[in-house]
């Protein structure tokens, strides 16, 4: 008989709800699927707190902590989850915190976090060395750790391997992507196959690879950080079919290219050229998650021309091709270009 494994979440005030309930959910659901299969539950969950007792979340109600995190062994811990939520700034002072998890790294199975949650391991020191990622929004301030490999594209960066990840200490993307972390590690504990009937009682895609780029928005930048470019940053995605070169865009601007260029990198953080791919690939999703035309309509409308052209920019930045996005992510079945 499998040894059964106690999973714990911490919890924390302003906690984000899904971060905490949406993991703990798949490792509740592969206990349900096993009774299906007339098998022993494989997990044991537990919510940890500051103290024991009810815990406000960023979502206005409140979970449960059955322990306080400080009065639990980490030895007694097969998986320990950090999640993310609205105060995590207070978490990442908090040395008492900070300790309990160095003491608990070498004593667990599996460490990991979901979301901003990264922002603590990386305060306790216990991602330096290691690949790493948060929400798309946190990205800078992990950044900041500099002893951290940070790979803002990715869902998680656990892999039971060790080859394009780590086993033991790893991180995962925003909210959602605690789930699909969840599943990797269902997955390695208990099999594909459960995994899967996991995956479909909870209606989700198994597996979106630890890889695979978040899907984020591209945000307009706040015109009061940019305000030399708002303008022109406005007028760019009305204008995704027409000429976008540098010098187009410096014209459109009346700007010398290598002010442009320079002032891009200054209040963007990359130059015109990526820029304008960026805003290409996100007017493409929002085509292709509306299924409103091919694929070759769909790279003619946003000014990539060709299919081919459509293709490379989604691997380079979302690691599937367009009609992978379009049919997991389209509203309806997607008409091939």
């Amino acid at each position: 008989m499998d040894a059964i494994r106690h999973i714990a979440c911490l919890s924390f005030a302003e906690v984000m709800s899904l971060d905490v309930t949406g993991p703990l959910q798949v490792f509740a659901s592969a206990n349900v699927e096993r009774q299906r299969q007339g098998l022993p539950p494989a997990y044991v969950l537990h919510v940890l707190g500051p103290e024991a007792g009810p815990v406000k979340t960023s979502a206005g109600f409140a979970l449960v902590a059955e322990q306080a995190w400080r009065d639990v062994d980490p030895a007694s811990l097969d998986t320990l989850l950090v999640p993310g939520g609205m105060q995590i700034e207070n978490l990442c002072k908090d040395a008492a915190l900070l300790e309990w998890l160095r003491q608990a790294e070498p004593r667990v199975r599996r460490l990991g976090s979901i979301c901003s949650g990264a922002l603590v391991l990386a305060a306790a020191g216990l991602l330096d060395g290691r690949l790493a990622t948060t929400h798309w929004a946190d990205v800078a301030a992990l950044n900041e750790h500099c002893a951290v490999e940070v790979q803002g594209d990715r869902l998680h960066t656990y892999d039971p391997t060790g080859r394009n990840g780590d086993a033991h200490v790893f991180t995962s993307a925003g909210v959602t992507a605690g789930i699909d972390l969840a599943l990797a590690l269902v997955e390695t504990d208990l099999g594909r196959p459960l995994a899967l009937a996991v995956a479909r009682h909870l209606v989700l895609f198994l597996r979106r690879p630890g890889g695979q780029a978040q899907y984020s928005a591209l945000l307009t930048p706040d015109p009061s950080r940019t305000p030399k470019l708002t303008a022109l940053l406005e007028w760019i995605p009305a204008n995704l079919g027409g000429d976008l070169s540098l010098e187009a865009l410096a014209a459109q601007a009346k700007m010398a290219p290598r002010s442009l260029s320079r002032a891009f990198t200054r209040e963007l953080g990359v130059g015109p050229g990526k820029y304008v791919e960026r805003v290409r690939l996100e007017a493409a999703r929002a085509l292709l998650q509306d299924a409103q035309a091919s694929i070759a309509t769909v790279a003619r409308l946003t000014g990539l021309g060709h299919p081919e052209t459509l293709r490379r920019i989604f691997h380079k930045h979302l690691s599937v091709s367009p009609q992978e996005y379009a049919e997991r992510f389209g509203r309806s079945t997607f008409e091939r270009g």
